[in-house]
Order: C-alpha cells, then sequence, then structure tokens
C-alpha cells in the first residue's frame, strides 16, 4: 500500500514538473507585417498554454494573454534604416538574388537589428535582472540578437519565415542536397539540371561567405557596442552553430523533400491552422454570394501594393478583367480605380483567409509570398503566380510543377499571357483537383504545425537544451565534415597505382625486356 503511495506521488510530481510553466523569450523584431503573422501564433500559443512569453516585437498584438508581455522595438519601415526613398516594389522584379541579398538583405538586416537594440523600450527591458528557460528567435538576419541565449544561460531554438536556411545547413552539418535544393531567394526553373546545379552552388557557397566572413563580423560588433558586459560570450557563429532546435516555415507535402537531422523540424503553415475565420463584411460577403460564375481574387500581398502597378500593366489587368464573366475582387490599396469595369470590386483591406475559404473563388492572383502560399494550399485555390522579390518565384514553380497553378513572370504580362493564363486556369480543372489534393496532403499530419512547434519546443524545455540532437559533425572542419581528406587520398591513390602499373607495363614493353624474353625463350 505504502509503495502505491509513493509511486502515485512521485507520478504527480513527475506530471508537475512537466507542466509547469517556463520563463520564455521570443526575440521577433522585424517590423514587416507578414513576417508577424508568420511568427506571432508561437509566442501566443505558448502563453495560452500557460508559459510566461515576454516578446521583443514591433508590432504591438491586440488583447494578448495576460502572460504575454511585449517589449515594444522602434518600427521604422526597412527603406527608412536604408537612408533611401521606398521605391516602387515592383521595380524589385528585375533584381537578382545576390543584388537582393547586397542592397536590401545585409543592409537592412543590420540597420534593422540596431534599430531593435537601441530602442529605449528594450535597453531598459535588457537592464533587468530577468531568467529565461529558452530564447526563441527569428533567423533573420539578426545574429546579433541571438547572443541573449548567452545572457540567459537558456537554449537556443530559431525559427524560420522563409523555409530551409542553407547557411544553417553549412553551420549545423546538415546534408546541403544542393543538387535538389536550391539557396534562398534563387530562381532556377530546373535545380537538377548541370547549369541549375553550379548556379545553385556558386550561390550558396557566396551567400556563406558572404556571410561569415563580412555580415557576420558587423554583428559581432554590435554585440560589443550595446552587451559590453559579456565580452567573454562565444562568437555568433559558435551560438548558432550549437542551436538546439530550427523550426523551418515548410512542409514536405509540397515543397521539394529533403534529409534534415533531429531538430530542424518543419512547421509549415502555423499561422494558417491556428486561427479563426474574422468573416466577410455582409455586403462583401452578398456580392461574392451572388457571383454566379464565381470569382477571382487579386492580392499583391502587404508589401506589394497593386495601386503602384505601372500604368501599362495596371490597363492590361483591366481589359482582360473586363472581359471575363466572373467578379474580380482586387485588393487596391487607392480610394479610386480609374476605368474600373462594373465587375471588379475594390477594397483597400481584405480578410484574406475567409476571402479564400469562400466556395465561389476560381483562381487567386498573387504574387507568390509564402504566407500566401500555404494558404492557397490549405483552401485548396488555384493560382496565377506573378513573383516580383525573393521566395516568390520558387514558391510558384512548386505549385505550378504540382498542377496546381500557373507562374507568369511580371515583364511577360500582356493581354494575350494575361488572357490566355487566367482562362486556362480557371477552366481546367485539372487545376482545382491537384490543389485540392496538395490540401489534402498538407492538412495530413500527425500534429496540427502549431501542436508540433510547441511540442519541440516544450522538448528542448525539458531535456535542457536536448545537446543529444545535435549534429556531432558540427565540430569538424568542413574538409573533414564532408570526407574531402579522405577522398583526396583515394584519387592519389588511385593516380599513384594507375602510374606504377602504366611504368610496370612500359617496362615489360621495352625493347631490353623484349630481347631478354626472346634469349630466355632460345634457351
Amino acid at each position: 500500500m505504502l509503495q502505491d503511495v509513493v509511486r502515485w506521488g512521485c507520478f504527480l510530481v513527475c506530471m508537475a514538473a512537466c507542466v509547469e510553466s517556463a520563463n520564455i523569450l521570443f526575440v521577433i523584431p522585424f517590423s514587416a507585417k507578414s513576417h508577424y503573422i508568420s511568427l506571432s501564433p508561437i509566442g501566443l500559443e505558448l502563453a495560452r498554454r500557460g508559459h510566461n512569453v515576454t516578446v521583443i516585437t514591433a508590432i504591438a498584438e491586440k488583447n494578448p494573454p495576460p502572460n504575454y508581455h511585449q517589449v515594444m522595438a522602434d518600427s521604422p519601415e526597412i527603406w527608412d534604416v536604408l537612408g533611401t526613398e521606398k521605391p516602387n516594389i515592383f521595380t524589385m522584379a528585375d533584381m537578382t538574388a545576390s543584388e537582393f541579398q547586397d542592397k536590401i538583405l545585409w543592409t537592412g538586416g543590420l540597420a534593422m537589428t540596431e534599430v531593435a537594440l537601441k530602442s529605449k523600450p528594450v535597453q531598459e527591458f535588457l537592464k533587468q535582472d530577468n531568467k529565461f528557460d529558452l530564447v526563441i528567435s527569428e533567423q533573420f538576419y539578426q545574429e546579433a540578437l541571438n547572443v541573449l541565449a548567452y545572457k540567459y544561460n537558456a537554449p537556443l531554438a530559431l525559427v524560420t519565415t522563409i523555409g530551409n536556411c542553407m547557411r544553417h545547413n553549412l553551420l549545423v552539418g546538415n546534408p546541403l542536397q544542393l543538387a535538389t535544393i536550391i539557396g534562398e531567394h534563387l530562381q532556377i526553373r530546373h535545380p537538377s539540371s548541370f547549369t541549375g546545379r553550379l548556379y545553385n552552388m556558386y550561390h550558396v557557397v557566396r551567400d556563406y561567405l558572404d556571410w561569415k566572413y563580412s555580415f557576420l563580423p558587423k554583428q559581432e560588433a554590435l554585440v560589443k557596442k550595446y552587451f559590453p558586459e559579456l565580452s567573454e560570450a562565444p562568437s555568433l557563429y559558435d551560438i548558432q552553430r550549437n542551436t538546439s532546435l530550427l523550426l523551418i516555415n515548410s512542409h514536405f507535402s509540397y515543397d521539394t523533400t529533403a534529409a534534415y537531422l533531429p531538430n530542424i523540424v518543419e512547421i509549415g503553415g502555423i499561422h494558417v491552422t491556428n486561427q479563426s475565420l474574422s468573416g466577410i463584411s455582409p455586403d462583401l460577403k452578398k456580392i461574392l454570394d451572388e457571383s454566379n460564375h464565381g470569382f477571382i481574387y487579386v492580392n499583391f500581398g502587404s508589401n506589394v501594393k497593386s495601386s503602384e502597378l505601372p500604368i501599362e500593366k495596371k490597363n492590361t489587368f483591366l481589359k482582360i478583367f473586363k472581359n471575363l464573366k466572373q467578379t474580380v475582387l482586387w485588393k487596391w490599396e487607392d480610394d479610386n480605380l480609374e476605368n474600373k469595369p462594373e465587375n471588379v470590386v475594390i477594397r483597400k483591406w481584405l480578410p484574406q483567409k475567409d476571402i479564400l475559404a469562400h466556395p465561389n473563388i476560381k483562381v487567386f492572383v498573387s504574387h507568390g509570398g509564402l504566407i500566401g502560399t500555404h494558404e492557397v494550399i490549405y483552401y485548396g485555390v488555384p493560382v496565377v503566380g506573378v513573383p516580383i522579390y525573393g521566395d516568390q518565384y520558387y514558391n510558384i514553380v512548386l505549385l505550378e510543377e504540382a498542377g496546381a497553378g500557373k507562374l507568369l513572370m511580371y515583364h511577360d504580362i500582356n493581354e494575350k499571357t494575361l488572357g490566355d493564363t487566367l482562362n486556362e486556369v480557371i477552366h481546367d480543372d485539372s487545376y482545382r483537383r491537384n490543389m485540392k489534393e496538395l490540401s489534402r496532403r498538407f492538412k495530413d499530419r500527425p500534429m496540427s504545425p502549431i501542436d508540433t512547434a510547441i511540442w519541440w519546443l516544450e522538448y528542448v524545455i525539458r531535456n535542457q537544451g536536448a545537446g543529444y540532437m545535435k549534429n556531432p559533425g558540427r565540430e569538424l572542419s568542413w574538409i573533414a565534415l564532408y570526407m574531402i581528406d579522405v577522398y583526396v587520398v583515394l584519387a592519389v591513390s588511385m593516380v599513384g597505382i594507375v602510374v606504377a602499373i602504366t611504368k610496370v607495363v612500359k617496362l615489360m614493353r621495352s625493347p631490353k625486356s623484349v630481347k631478354k624474353n626472346k634469349k630466355q625463350k632460345a634457351t
């Protein structure tokens, strides 16, 4: 009897320890709304499950749980910190991946990191005597903030908003798989072709070297400037190399299948499955319900504004839309749209998930951002994608390869290409069927994306960083990790063997050797 009491007592103590709330620091100060939409569900869900969450953010959450504490960072637009006027985003369609990296991401990421660190509320927070069981930080050009894991002696978990991160793969010894997995922001139509693999390797290696030897030292300078008390902290390279967990915003059901270490976990669609629909306004609902031929939804995201379309492109869209039987619902950021056809309805803001969930929707005309891509997959809506920058091209190519959408390059837009592409996706039912199948696979998981993320974050906390999940290969040089030294020795040995055999054969065939053989036969 006493043994049973003790056993049950131990069980209850263990359960209490397992569900005890943790102190978690969530670092997401980048001011882009799309990033916040993708990341905020993690912090909010952790708080709803009883954890004490402190979030460093540039975007305030309305009506958060009482145990969700917000430290507000300044929130300028990236163009402000770059010291340039905001361009017409459609002009960025001309940028190569390297130009986008060099002109926007490296410089902007560094500047936005410093904006966060010198924000007064953040400075006041850092002076406090806080303790955390886990630090979660966005993996997006803000490496100086990873030093907070060292400051609070806590495991570090990273989370991406753009899927796989090739630099992190190199850092922690995850297989690169360059023959099939392309680097971020690249526009490669056929990754497995020779030219595709060659360009992919060039970009990935160049990106890694630029990051390690140019960008990372500048982030180190921010650590020295804003954390002078952490003079003995490991390098940012080593801090990230010892990351306990990386949550990536992708899923094998639609993305290229890849091999991952156990501490790299896919959570693609995390913002879709955890939020209820907000509801369409009655007037708009009436319009969509009464669209007998269905409707087309046009939205280029929060950063790319349709109202900035050059006049010739805008007129092309209007001419094509005018000839369609379907209603066109267009997110248009200005009050008026000149020469708007009767079947076109404009709004400055639209509840996108509600629109995509409506039964009368036929096609989504999109820029191919990852948030919208996950939403169309979840709701099973075919896509006509017009990529502008970043990962958008790759996202649309994945849908096109699945037969669930069509790629239309921005500079290729004219009345024929736009009309043909729209009509094909509208009238060919295979696009809808293929997208519905993609949706079914996307949803078919043992746990929802948010449950997956929370389970693994809590796993890291329960297991004090779960160091045993980390690849021991991260401690090796790249020469040892990728067996370059072994291959060189084998190659040299093979060459040596071939040379030796060649010399022996030549020696045996030499005149002296032949003459000697003849003499031996004569005797």
